[in-house]
């Protein structure tokens, strides 16, 4: 049944390609952005989870 369904769309080849070109792009985007992050930033965003007094420790 889907064979005649997917069968039934036009250039329905070009879709896998399409979408594992975007994957490619997105997970290449993704680590060149994990390597240029600044150290802070990512011992920050680490530290989130644990720091509940965060905010309390900022207010004067």
């Amino acid at each position: 049944m889907y064979k005649e369904v997917l069968r039934s769309i036009e250039n329905v080849e070009v879709f896998p390609i399409v979408s594992l070109i975007i994957f490619v792009l997105f997970f290449i985007g993704i680590t060149i952005w994990t390597m240029r992050v600044p150290k802070d930033v990512i011992d920050h965003m680490s530290s989130l989870p644990m720091d509940d007094n965060e905010l309390t420790d900022k207010q004067p």
